[in-house]
């Protein structure tokens, strides 16, 4: 697991490098799968409670990789959202479109790949 993805500060942190670690147990096959049912890249935009924010990068399109930074080339969604958002969003304690509609996420881009980030992050949580 790199520590570069890691950011101090954010809670996000521990669960965006245990995608990264998910992804990398997935075989071809699920990557592939996982790949063809998400189609798409996500850009999370994510800010602590010190206003500090960091951009993390979920490549379910080509590579079906986790990486701290813009996405390359470009995302087909940016979600804007809280350290604690993210967390809650992985944990089921908080759906997407709810966190949308109370206006705790906010999206750029594909609006509609943003519901597919759910079943993104329980997937990946269920090969920890």
């Amino acid at each position: 697991m790199s520590d570069d993805i890691k950011a101090p500060g954010f809670k996000a942190s521990e669960l965006i490098s245990g995608l990264e670690s998910a992804f990398s147990k997935y075989t071809d096959a699920e990557k592939q799968s996982q790949i063809k049912k998400t189609n798409g890249i996500f850009e999370l935009q994510v800010s602590n409670d010190a206003k500090e924010t960091v951009t993390w990068t979920i490549d379910m399109k080509k590579t079906g990789t986790v990486y701290k930074g813009k996405a390359q080339p470009k995302a087909d969604v940016t979600i804007i959202l809280s350290d604690e958002t993210l967390v809650d969003l992985a944990d089921g304690k908080l759906n997407g479109q709810k966190a949308f509609m109370t206006g705790k996420l906010k999206t750029k881009g594909n609006m509609m790949l943003a519901t597919k980030l759910d079943t993104v992050l329980k997937g990946a949580k269920a090969k920890l």
